[in-house]
């Protein structure tokens, strides 16, 4: 015992402890301490997680796979207007006519057969220009918005006409064949045709077609911005939820708990 030591129990480097009044509850512990810092070459879980994001569903600026993509949508959906063209031909059905020294004319004064072809085009066209749209809005996920639209729309423009020149050209050999060699009063049967739609060419060059060619286009283009406006998500993409990126965060250690304060009634351990 000695005038810098009053205590003997306790040695003389070690420093005075603040007294604990019994009940009072101690400081809280500074986290921000106990928090490793972030290294050199470590981002922050947020700005790791929002890079993941935007590495994963931001689409890159790259034109030409843009293009490459618009062009391989219109020629697939150019292509389904074969199979389309072929469902029409069966469908509608033919007009029955008479051969003359004239030509051909109409069996019936006003035969219904024409009109019903123009119809049952109409009402495929349509059909399949919903349908397309619906698909390729699931197809192409990541070039949804101003690109999968024109996609869709150029696609369904040009299979409108090949549906039609495939459907009409069905029968249409015989039917020339008689035309040319059957005899005057001899009755037979022309392939459906097109009386409300048709292509016409601008400055002979650019084809532009018009009536029921155009509703597959129109079926396409109103169910696909029908989708666009419905979507749940703003930019049009299946976006993330935030627990399908929790091993972003796992690598950054979480901070230790804080020690538990101890009970208010704790005795003090008798000193000395």
């Amino acid at each position: 015992m000695s005038p810098d030591n009053p205590d003997p129990e306790r040695p003389v480097d070690e420093p005075d402890q603040p007294s604990r009044t019994p009940g009072a509850t101690p400081p809280p512990a500074d986290l921000s301490a106990a928090t490793p810092p972030v290294g050199p070459g470590q981002l922050p879980a947020s700005t790791a997680y929002q890079s993941v994001l935007e590495l994963r569903y931001d689409e890159p600026r790259r034109p030409l796979r843009t293009v490459a993509t618009v062009l391989g949508a219109v020629l697939a959906l150019a292509a389904l207007g074969v199979p389309l063209g072929l469902l029409w031909a069966a469908l509608a059905p033919d007009t029955p006519v008479l051969k003359t020294a004239e030509g051909a004319i109409y069996a019936e004064p006003q035969p219904e057969q024409p009109i019903a072809a123009d119809g049952w085009f109409s009402l495929l066209g349509l059909a399949f220009g919903l349908l397309v749209a619906l698909v390729l809005w699931f197809v192409l996920r990541r070039r949804r918005g101003p690109v999968g639209l024109v996609a869709v729309v150029l696609g369904t423009l040009l299979a409108a006409p090949v549906a039609w020149q495939v459907g009409r050209r069905i029968g249409l050999a015989t039917f020339d064949r008689l035309l040319a060699t059957a005899p005057a009063g001899q009755a037979f049967s022309k392939p459906a045709d097109l009386r409300a739609g048709g292509v016409d060419w601008l400055l002979g060059v650019l084809p532009v077609p018009h009536g029921n060619l155009l509703l597959p286009a129109f079926g396409a283009a109103v169910m696909y911005t029908l989708l666009a406006g419905w979507s749940r998500w703003p930019g049009l993409r299946p976006e993330p939820e935030p627990g399908e990126f929790s091993w972003v965060s796992a690598g950054t250690p979480a901070p230790p708990a804080a020690p538990e304060p101890p009970a208010p009634d704790a005795a003090e351990p008798p000193r000395g």
